[in-house]
């Protein structure tokens, strides 16, 4: 192979690399990406938007909702829902949300029960499906309808935080 061969396929190769490379930076997503995705999410990809809690929302349904969401969601969302003492969330891409937002609490309650069964996929957000009971969704459901102050609750103990004791 002659020399000019060489250097061009040596050139080529380089500039697919970086290309490769620039395509796989990590960065948060504009407020155009984040609102696009979520209209997309709320109208097309999320399903359950017909299904219908059938708990209602009594002080022991939100307890046993929150019990359940700190069994399996705090780690993600902090005991309250909004990421308190949750380090990790806001450099996420894309980002844990605040369960407290306009964006998630504009979901239907069949829709949060689907993401919460079925997860998000490719975000961070696990499926409990196998894990969580039917009923135990609809509580964290409920619960997430009732999310206390952010805070409230103080930050949840694997991330060096102090929980504070609820009734």
């Amino acid at each position: 192979m002659s020399r000019n061969k060489h250097a061009f396929l040596g050139g080529g190769l380089a500039l697919c690399l970086s290309l490769l490379l620039a395509g796989c930076a990590s960065r948060q997503p504009g407020s155009f990406e984040t609102a696009l995705a979520q209209r997309i999410k709320q109208k097309i990809t999320i399903g359950g938007s017909n299904a219908v809690n059938p708990l209602l929302a009594t002080p022991e349904n939100i307890a046993r909702g929150q019990h359940a969401f700190a069994g399996f969601c705090l780690v993600c969302h902090g005991f309250d829902g909004q990421n308190t003492g949750v380090p990790f969330a806001g450099r996420m891409s894309p980002p844990v949300p605040l369960l407290s937002s306009p964006a998630v609490q504009g979901y239907t309650d069949g829709q949060l029960q689907w993401v919460i069964e079925n997860g998000i996929f490719p975000s961070g957000m696990p499926a409990s499906k196998g894990i969580l009971s039917e009923e135990e969704i609809w509580e964290i459901v409920t619960y997430i309808r009732h999310l206390p102050a952010k805070g409230s609750l103080g930050e949840p103990p694997v991330y060096g935080g102090q929980a504070v004791e609820t009734p």
